[in-house]
């Protein structure tokens, strides 16, 4: 892994996303992406400009959009469905019949998640997409760091067969990997060493789990980090090691503390290794209006409070 201090802040996940998107419309013929009258905002106005007779304006109507995509698919064509990942959950039912439970190779991939929308406010929030659609069966479910894994999952949903979840971001993000990196669906990485516990973090998270951990080594504790961009499959393997291995577990994520990455990982434990595990995500409520690092601190999520939870868990440990 890189050093994060040493590489400058970057692009969204939208925006590295919507160019990875634009790059494979040149060599993949079939592609062809589906937007509710917001490119703008989900990173696809750069497909729109290179490719504009492959962009599909469907306007505010997104589970018309969800359905065509299965139709779509059912003839042979690419689609990648795009928009804010609350009106995802308005489509939900399409999602699941017309793309999961028909078996099309369509993918969506969902901005503005989480806290991370900041001013658009509680209502616009999706705390629950992770955990909606990690339930479908058959859908693969991911959440990438950084710009560099999220152009390197654009590419591996886009060879993928079958349908995906996957979640991008608004806000610019730390750029966490150099070019060496490699993301894979269903595996996880270490990106930091530590033996007392393991933080698993997905998304926006990961930069603050590594942060968190080193505010705990000033304490003396090592913790390990472990970047889990594929919720489903989750990578229980690697799962099983880290709690063998540190023995205490926590979890970060942008989304309710119900059913998303700290649910994945629990159950993955409790088939494999049990240990303590603590949950940092949003506690079972709505969000707020606010600027997205602000809205971490009081919604417990940004690094102090992964750290905390860090020290919670040691203490259960012994």
């Amino acid at each position: 892994m890189s050093n994060p201090a040493l590489i400058a802040n970057s692009d969204s996940l939208r925006e590295a996303f919507g160019k990875e998107l634009a790059l494979a419309g040149e060599t993949i013929a079939n592609l062809v992406v589906l937007d509710a009258d917001i490119a703008g905002g989900t990173g696809v106005h750069h497909f729109r400009k290179a490719h504009p007779e492959r962009l599909i304006q469907f306007g505010i109507a997104e589970q018309n959009m969800m359905a065509a995509a299965g139709g779509m698919a059912a003839v042979g064509l690419l689609p990648v469905v795009t928009t804010f990942a609350v009106f995802c959950l308005r489509a939900i039912e399409q999602a699941r019949l017309s793309l999961c439970y028909a078996r099309r190779n369509a993918k969506i991939v969902a901005s503005h998640p989480g806290l991370d929308v900041g001013p658009d406010g509680g209502s616009a929030q999706a705390l629950e997409d992770l955990a909606a659609f990690r339930a479908i069966p058959g859908m693969v479910v991911i959440s990438p760091a950084d710009p560099v894994e999220m152009a390197q999952a654009t590419r591996a949903i886009l060879a993928y067969d079958g349908p995906v979840y996957m979640r991008t971001g608004r806000s610019p993000a730390p750029r966490l990997f150099g070019e060496e990196h490699r993301f894979e669906i269903g595996k996880g990485q270490i990106l930091r060493p530590g033996r007392d516990l393991t933080i698993i973090a997905c998304g926006a998270e990961v930069a603050r789990a590594l942060a968190a951990a080193n505010s705990l080594k000033e304490d003396g504790i090592e913790a390990r980090v472990v970047n889990m961009p594929t919720i489903k499959p989750i990578d229980s393997d690697l799962i099983a090691r880290c709690a063998r291995e540190t023995g205490a577990i926590v979890t970060a994520e942008d989304h309710n503390i119900h059913g998303g990455l700290g649910g994945a990982v629990a159950q993955a434990l409790a088939a494999t290794a049990p240990c303590p595990v603590e949950f940092v995500g949003v506690k079972d409520v709505f969000g707020a209006s606010g600027e997205p690092e602000e809205l971490a601190e009081a919604f417990e999520i940004s690094a102090p409070f992964i750290a905390a939870a860090g020290r919670r868990v040691l203490k259960r440990k012994t």
